[in-house]
């Protein structure tokens, strides 16, 4: 499959400049980022440049541009693997690619090939917003774009699943629901848990019985004696097997036979293998526990274009065998707005001190002892009808996201707090960007890892 992936911010951005009201064709150029996994190939856009509307020689049915601006993107495409794309509009909203389009890409794509090596990016855009492109390699088109996706506090995916894949057995209720458009879109997905416990697991469950087409489940932790009282499909065998939670978990989804596929890796996702993984999902829910784990699911989520959605769950013991406090946080996060870190959800001194514990726990110990740092978190009680709570409202935060169905605007929704012991459930808005990964929003693959010293020491 051929993805191509922006944020919203980056498709109003062009739809303004392509579509400026004459009903004559407009035209920018940028730099995309590249992700890739088996069978998968990713372009994200990184940098917009618009070719002002005064330089070219416009119709409405072609146009001509001057390659002057283009021409200043190469050396950067070259020295850091991005890719070259170049977006055009078709104001009358002909749905393919024309033979004066061909013509141009021949020629265009045949020069930036011989500047700078893979594969780029020619794309249309409609007076919807809808978009379609196609891989040039060289002077030859390479591939088709298979799906487009904005990425906004709705996720919009083309093309658009209109007709009725046909009802599955078990699904003919949630098409009821949500109608046939969003089932079949979902039959389609691959969608990323990143911790299968807890809140992985419900998550994973739920997901399956949804019909979504794909699941990658990643943990490298073993089924232990203690999570059999929240793991969904975790049996006492598994713990006497030692079974890598991601291991367990597939083989309970495909054991229900309702076609989900599943692929897993048991090993830490800050490692080369899992942000390969995760780099060309349509989805991600973050499931963990650990600072270093958030850390690169949101800059995972920044660097490609990933819509994310992170839980947590804390419950404080009051010392004399009950809760004093009950709550959980389900955040949706988009790329180039905020993130768990600009949101206070930890710090930079707490990610620190995780890596030490992890990397070099002698030291770590010294400098807890010298008061240098403060400890890492310690575990703490779970429930697990808590838990899937969370998991529920995470899931059906996904689907408001792709099905918007609530009668108050999604942006009003990038935090749910739910306050179990006080009854009820606040809401937050995106706060301020991040300022720190606003300038890496769709650079896709780098080097060292996700532009992160202390992946690349990982790996």
């Amino acid at each position: 499959m051929n993805i191509f992936r922006m944020t919203v911010a980056q498709h109003h951005r062009l739809h303004d400049h392509l579509f400026d009201g004459s009903g004559l064709e407009a035209i920018a150029v940028g730099l995309c980022g590249r992700g890739s996994s088996p069978g998968r190939e990713l372009l994200t856009v990184h940098e917009i440049v618009e070719i002002p509307h005064e330089e070219c020689q416009r119709l409405t049915d072609s146009i001509q541009w001057p390659t002057r601006r283009l021409r200043d993107l190469l050396a950067r495409a070259k020295a850091e693997g991005l890719a070259v794309f170049k977006i055009h509009s078709h104001p009358g909203g002909y749905r393919q690619f024309s033979a004066l389009d061909d013509a141009s890409d021949q020629e265009l794509f045949s020069a930036v090939g011989f500047k700078v090596a893979g594969e780029h990016l020619s794309a249309v855009m409609l007076p919807d917003g809808e978009i379609f492109g196609r891989r040039m390699d060289g002077s030859a088109e390479r591939a088709v774009i298979d799906r487009v996706s904005v990425i906004g506090d709705e996720v919009r995916i083309w093309p658009i699943i209109e007709a009725a894949m046909g009802a599955k057995d078990f699904d003919v209720r949630h098409r009821q629901a949500f109608g046939d458009r969003t089932i079949n879109l979902l039959s389609t997905l691959t969608i990323a848990i990143v911790g299968i416990s807890g809140t992985g697991s419900p998550t994973a469950e739920m997901l399956a019985r949804l019909g979504v087409g794909r699941l990658i489940l990643i943990d490298p932790d073993m089924v232990e004696a203690k999570n059999l009282n929240r793991i969904w499909g975790a049996r006492r065998a598994h713990v006497k097997a030692k079974l890598n939670k991601a291991r367990m978990m597939k083989a309970h989804i495909e054991a229900m036979g309702l076609g989900t596929i599943v692929e897993i890796l048991d090993d830490r996702i800050d490692t080369p293998e899992g942000i390969a993984m995760l780099s060309t999902c349509d989805f991600a829910f973050g499931c963990v526990d650990s600072v270093e784990g958030r850390d690169a699911l949101n800059r995972i989520a920044t660097f490609y274009t990933l819509p994310y959605i992170d839980m947590g769950v804390r419950l404080d013991a009051d010392g004399s065998g009950g809760v004093s406090s009950i709550s959980a946080g389900v955040h949706y996060l988009q790329p180039g707005g905020s993130s768990l870190k600009s949101r206070g959800v930890y710090s930079d001194a707490e990610l620190y001190a995780e890596y030490l514990k992890r990397t070099d726990p002698d030291f770590y110990q010294d400098q807890v002892r010298r008061g240098y740092i403060h400890g890492v978190s310690v575990d703490r009680p779970a429930v697990i009808s808590i838990n899937t709570a969370v998991a529920a409202a995470a899931v059906n935060e996904m689907l408001a996201r792709l099905h918007p169905f609530r009668t108050a605007p999604n942006g009003n929704f990038a935090l749910q707090k739910l306050l179990f012991t006080h009854g009820r459930i606040a809401l937050r808005p995106d706060g301020p960007a991040d300022t720190e990964l606003a300038n890496f929003v769709g650079r896709g693959d780098s080097s060292p890892l996700l532009m992160s010293p202390r992946m690349e020491r990982a790996a």
